[in-house]
């Protein structure tokens, strides 16, 4: 018996001695590395697309390139190198999740359901889910889509919505917004439903951008957050910084101008109220 209460303390004791080794934060991942990963999108335009010259951009890219990678090397002291992985909205959480990925940047909605996963930098970016159709289509709007076959990203809030507020809509889920417009367009949908900038960057990139139309009022408004591990608070304020230095600066506003301004890739012209908003994001709350 004391034999055996011996070897217990000894293991009580060896076990206090034996701290489990604390998590890697992802700075420290960037710092031994040398390299921020972000997923981002293929088929995304304006935000995070490959171009007709097989080059990844974007606005998305740009603001990580240009805002956040800088603030993140000064952070850790030395010149990092930027990668990215494409992500997909099944795949950007488990990218995230399982350390392949350190950011998000591209077209994720920050909602209260996803926080439970990840957290959220500051916004950069608010829009409102519409509807992509032929032109001449009856569909003017959410009201009109009853019984309609209408396609949608897999995982995205756009999906979970539709079901919610039209669930007699026949809803057709695809793995990205390639393969949906093309369903639209070879006829096996009714519509595309998406965020209407990101069907505006759809429409524009179609060789003939005439015979579509972007319909409906916002039901639903998405606000563009990028994504990172959740709990890690160092990381989530140097991307923070990024951005609200680049607001402050006016930066921001220059990659905006080349994406959506009146000679950008996208013409969506920022107004006033916009620009309002995106300065009170600097503001220290």
């Amino acid at each position: 018996m004391r034999k055996m209460l011996v070897l217990v303390l000894a293991l009580v004791v060896l076990a206090a001695g034996v701290a489990p080794a604390a998590a890697e934060t992802t700075l420290e991942k960037i710092n031994r590395t040398g390299t921020l990963t972000i997923g981002t999108r293929t088929g995304s335009p304006p935000f995070a697309y490959v171009n007709s010259k097989n080059e990844w951009v974007g606005f998305s890219i740009d603001l990580v390139e240009q805002l956040v990678l800088p603030a993140v090397s000064k952070k850790v002291g030395k010149p990092v190198k930027l990668e990215k992985k494409e992500s997909t909205p099944p795949t950007r959480i488990p990218l995230l999740s399982s350390s392949a990925v350190d950011l998000i940047a591209g077209t994720m909605t920050d909602t209260r359901t996803r926080r439970e996963s990840v957290d959220f930098s500051i916004t950069f970016f608010v829009t409102g889910a519409q509807f992509l159709v032929k032109k001449g289509s009856p569909i003017k709007g959410i009201n009109d889509i009853g019984g309609k076959r209408i396609a949608a990203q897999q995982g995205s809030t756009n999906a979970r919505i539709l079901r919610e507020k039209t669930p007699s809509a026949q809803l057709r889920e695809f793995p990205d917004q390639p393969a949906a417009f093309q369903a639209l367009a070879q006829g096996q949908v009714d519509a595309y439903t998406n965020d209407g900038i990101q069907l505006a960057g759809i429409k524009a990139k179609t060789p003939s951008p005439g015979d579509w139309e972007i319909v409906g009022d916002f039901y639903s408004y998405e606000p563009y957050g990028m994504a990172m591990r959740k709990n890690d608070s160092d990381f989530r304020h140097i991307v923070n910084v990024g951005l609200m230095e680049g607001i402050e600066s006016g930066k921001f506003f220059e990659i905006y101008e080349k994406w959506f301004g009146t000679k950008g890739e996208l013409p969506y012209p920022i107004g006033a109220q916009v620009r309002s908003f995106m300065l009170l994001q600097a503001v220290p709350k």
